[in-house]
């Protein structure tokens, strides 16, 4: 690829660190909320996650649509997309919370979920007119713009959350104006238009869904970001709930979360070039490793601490081993075969953080006879996942070269 092909991947790069940075605001504004704002509304106080269960759910039946509806029509329009079903569904959760229902509550998170899809999918546009030395760089620097949603986010939340008598009501409103002003940055992106302008790639023929996962390269990269994603969310999902069950305030809990996503997204300037200079398994493996340890530092106390060090080292772990396994999955198919890749991972990774994000309340709020107890619970529930992870690395670093 030459360097005019690259100048023109660094312009999206540019755009999708502002949509990051813009847009993504709103979902550790969300994050911070949702549980809180569940637990407000939900009869029984194992449910109290469900509204973010329901964002996460809604981004997993999402994706199979929507990767190959971006592939036929662009990028461009699914991402507009996304803001837009953004917007709605936080309006939609603001009427919810305005008449107490729950269940319009949950309808808006749903929706909300449509985005967080599309969201998704930055880092994957990131690679779709990069070379392929530029390519890691490429998703590290998107997943990067995530600093100033990290600082932006919670900040407003802290503005906005008390706005109004229903509690979290502005905290929707103001997610609802990032939206609508954010999707006009897209209108800036130069992708390719979709597959109807590439008929040579159209006419290809790629692998089935079933072929594609007995690669033993996609397998591991698919497993290695669904045990990433999941985890960060499973204990992400209950910190508030912990930090305000163990005595501290809802801006601590802000803080705490800012903090976090942070520490997801400041290794993305130098997570690209360590996977080029160590290999794309030492990164995901590192990332795994530093996972275990935020469980040892979540479970060893609950003071302020305790939280912003766990919370701390789950970002940065979640970084390492997303970025690694999306950039091991990248390179692992054909250019006709992105939009079922893409989708099926989404939906499987997503699917698994439906699951962690459900398991979170129950675990927290259910598991124990105190904040502390269930906060022990979540931590102890990542062992097992961090095994699968680890043991697929290790058996995918086991096989032959021509195979992995």
């Amino acid at each position: 690829m030459n360097m005019t092909d690259d100048r023109r991947a660094v312009r999206n790069v540019t755009v999708l660190v502002m949509a990051q940075a813009v847009l993504g605001a709103q979902l550790p504004m969300i994050f911070v909320i949702g549980g809180l704002a569940g637990g407000q509304l939900a009869s029984n106080p194992c449910l109290a996650t469900l509204p973010i269960s329901f964002i996460v759910f809604g981004s997993m039946t999402t994706a199979p649509w929507l990767s190959p509806l971006m592939q036929r029509n662009g990028r461009r329009f699914g991402f507009v997309l996304g803001a837009f079903a953004g917007a709605v569904g936080a309006l939609v959760a603001a009427y919810g919370l305005y008449i107490g229902s729950f269940v319009v509550l949950l309808a808006g998170s749903y929706l909300t979920g449509i985005y967080m899809s599309a969201q998704g999918f930055y880092r994957f546009a990131a690679t779709d007119t990069a070379s392929e030395a530029f390519r890691p760089k490429a998703i590290s620097y998107v997943m990067a713009g995530g600093l100033l949603s990290a600082i932006v986010g919670p900040q407003l939340n802290k503005l906005v959350q008390d706005a109004f008598v229903v509690p979290f009501l502005g905290t929707y409103l103001a997610v609802a104006a990032l939206n609508l002003g954010g999707l006009l940055l897209f209108f800036w992106l130069d992708l390719p238009k979709g597959s109807k302008a590439e008929p040579q790639v159209q006419a290809a023929k790629g692998r089935t869904r079933l072929e594609l996962l007995r690669d033993p390269r996609i397998c591991v990269a698919i497993i290695c970001a669904m045990v990433s994603y999941a985890l960060m969310n499973l204990v992400m999902t209950s910190t508030p709930l912990a930090v305000v069950g163990c005595g501290f305030t809802t801006n601590h809990a802000n803080d705490i979360v800012s903090a976090h996503v942070l520490a997801m997204f400041a290794p993305s300037f130098f997570t690209g070039h360590l996977i080029a200079r160590f290999g794309v398994e030492k990164i995901v493996a590192s990332g795994l490793i530093i996972l275990a340890a935020a469980g040892v530092v979540g479970l060893s106390g609950v003071t302020l601490g305790n939280f912003f060090g766990a919370l701390i080292l789950l970002g940065i772990g979640w970084n390492f081993g997303f970025i690694g396994a999306t950039t091991m999955l990248a390179s692992a198919h054909a250019p006709h075969e992105r939009g079922i890749v893409q989708g099926m991972n989404d939906m499987i990774v997503f699917g698994m953080v439906t699951i962690a994000s459900l398991a979170s309340g129950g675990l927290m709020n259910c598991s124990g006879g105190s904040p502390v107890e269930g906060w022990n619970a979540v931590n102890y529930a990542m062992i097992p996942f961090l095994i699968l992870a680890g043991g697929a690395l290790v058996w995918l670093m086991r096989q032959p070269k021509a195979t992995a």
